[in-house]
């Protein structure tokens, strides 16, 4: 977490630190223009562009990790389970241009990373359904329509591209993080005011099971929350964390390491030192020099599956991967249902 985030995040009045109040002007710039943008698409002077098919938008209204990776992988499931043919759509921060390999692009799970950005790769290989990438949502959508068929689409994030129409949209809070000192970026993590909660469907606060949130849709949601039950090798192989007792170094590059590491630890990983990278980090090997050292029959190195999907060709025998699952409550998961069920009544 670098000297900002900190600043966000840190106990006490919001306006300590008192250099936060030197962004104020930035942040009355961001406000200002978030707030056009919302009057002018919401009053309909700039109209959202109609999609073939319904788009349900998982996103959140703050910088950084809230879980949406794993919410998505468990909505594709969910999305299968109910009769859909699901795709996904995604920015693809981190891909590079390319003549050869333009814009939207298919994910495919074989490509490089550089070429697909790490979630959307790890979205591909998760959910084996088409993954199209493209900052320009909309037209990543038609694109997935027409090229692969699908009947319903996934937008990873998006919840402020609001160019694109949307039959759903789910917002995920982190329950330990929450808004932060609740003041827009650069002064503080939101990237919309919190009332934007207001009217969303589902508000869905991943910390466990506790006291769940107001949603426009159902006066109560549930919450859920993140698991994880083995270590996989990078090899495939699986093993059992009751089964590994050595001490556990953490790497990541990505949104909310803390919540890494508090699953990691929840998991009953013996979790000894962790090293944090910005999010969407490009790892190179030398990134690692310092655990080279490790005896690898005592020590391993952990990494979240975002992370591992760049460094592949260069792991270690005693670097491993912890896959993240999402748990949703069974009342939770009966009115998604039971919404997701509209959609195809109206489609």
């Amino acid at each position: 977490m670098n000297t900002l985030e900190r600043a966000w995040y840190q106990n006490g009045p919001k306006w300590k630190p008192l250099w936060l109040w030197f962004l104020l002007p930035l942040t009355v710039i961001f406000a200002t223009v978030a707030f056009i943008r919302r009057v002018v698409f919401r009053r309909g002077w700039i109209k959202t562009k109609q999609l073939p098919v319904p788009v349900i938008v998982v996103g959140n209204i703050t910088v950084g990790g809230t879980g949406k990776t794993p919410f998505t992988i468990y909505l594709v499931k969910l999305l299968k389970s109910l009769g859909f043919t699901p795709g996904i759509v995604s920015r693809g921060y981190g891909a590079k241009e390319s003549e050869a390999y333009p814009f939207p692009r298919y994910v495919n799970e074989i490509d490089d990373v550089e070429l697909t950005g790490d979630e959307p790769k790890l979205l591909a290989m998760r959910t084996q359904v088409p993954v199209f990438i493209d900052s320009n949502r909309v037209r990543a959508v038609k694109s997935l329509v027409e090229k692969a068929g699908v009947n319903i689409v996934i937008s990873d994030d998006g919840l402020q591209h609001y160019k694109m129409d949307r039959a759903l949209e789910i917002a995920l809070v982190d329950g330990d993080r929450k808004f932060g000192n609740g003041l827009l970026l650069p002064m503080g993590p939101l990237r919309e005011p919190i009332s934007r909660l207001q009217t969303v469907d589902f508000t869905i606060i991943n910390s466990g099971f506790t006291d769940g949130v107001k949603s426009r849709y159902n006066s109560l949601v549930p919450d859920y929350s993140l698991r994880a039950n083995t270590l996989h090798s990078f090899t495939g192989d699986s093993i059992s964390i009751d089964d590994e007792l050595r001490n556990v170094h953490l790497v990541s590059g990505i949104g909310n390491p803390l919540r890494f590491e508090k699953t990691a630890k929840k998991a009953g990983l013996n979790v000894v030192s962790t090293l944090w990278y910005p999010d969407h980090h490009k790892f190179v090997e030398s990134d690692f020099a310092t655990l080279q050292t490790l005896d690898k029959n005592t020590d391993i190195v952990v990494m979240t599956e975002k992370d591992a999907v760049k460094c592949s060709s260069y792991a270690q025998e005693n670097w491993y991967i912890l896959p993240i699952e999402a748990v949703i409550s069974d009342s939770l998961e009966s009115l998604l249902k039971e919404r997701i069920t509209l959609l195809k009544k109206q489609s």
